[in-house]
Formats: C-alpha cells, sequence, structure tokens
C-alpha cells in the first residue's frame, strides 16, 4: 500500500476510488452529510439518477449517509466512470474511518477496482489505427 493512501488528512479521511479512465480523490469528516463533487452538488455533477445512486452506494449501505460530509474531486472518462470511481473512493475512504467496515463493503465488491478498459495494450502490433 502507498503511504499517500491511508489515514487522515487534516480532518477528513481520504480515499482514491479507480474506474476505467476515470480518478476520484475523496474526502470524508464527519458532518451533516453535506456531498459536494468538483464543487457542485452530486445531483447537479450527475445528471442520471443512476450515477447519483452509484455515487452514495457505499454510505447507504453502511448506513452512514447523512453523518459524513464528503468533498470529492473526479476526473477522466464519462459519467459512468466517475460515479464508479466516486464509489470506490468512498468505500475506501470508510475503510479508513472503520475498519470493521471491510466485510460488509467488500462483500458488496465496492472494494475491487473495475479495471475494465485500463489495460489496452498500449503500442501494440494488435492495437487499432
Amino acid at each position: 500500500r502507498r503511504s499517500g493512501d491511508q489515514g487522515m488528512i487534516g480532518e477528513y479521511y481520504y480515499g482514491t476510488g479507480r474506474r476505467k479512465s476515470s480518478v476520484a480523490r475523496v474526502f470524508i469528516k464527519r458532518g451533516k452529510g453535506a456531498f459536494i463533487v468538483n464543487d457542485k452538488t452530486v445531483e447537479n455533477y450527475f445528471a442520471r439518477e443512476t450515477g447519483q445512486m452509484v455515487a452514495r452506494q457505499a454510505l447507504v449501505l453502511t448506513e452512514h449517509l447523512g453523518n459524513f460530509d464528503v468533498r470529492i474531486n473526479v476526473h477522466g472518462g464519462g459519467e459512468s466512470g466517475q460515479a464508479g470511481a466516486v464509489r470506490h473512493g468512498i468505500a475506501r475512504a470508510l475503510l479508513q474511518v472503520d475498519a470493521a467496515l471491510r466485510p460488509t463493503l467488500k462483500s458488496n465488491g465496492l472494494l475491487t477496482r473495475n479495471t475494465r478498459a485500463s489495460n489496452k495494450p498500449q503500442g501494440s502490433v494488435n492495437q487499432r489505427s
């Protein structure tokens, strides 16, 4: 494990999430349930209800939806990939808060990175032009 992926940064717990070509940096702290993605509310950032549900999934599953303020910087990829990266990052940040959540998160597949589209052959003979 890299040391930058662990523990607290100031008063925030940190987790990095990745999916497809998207990367999310997630910062959570105990609070009233504010959910900010790239300086917008989650409802304004993810236009589709599906993206909003995916982004909140780890908090809903662990019954912490209203207990944490969440700040996220996400870039790369499309809406679906970004929502998946946010979900992955929140799950990893929640582990920093409480390691006892691991079995719940793991059994629902939230700690596993979906590697789709991340292992393309670069400069290969098989690469399309």
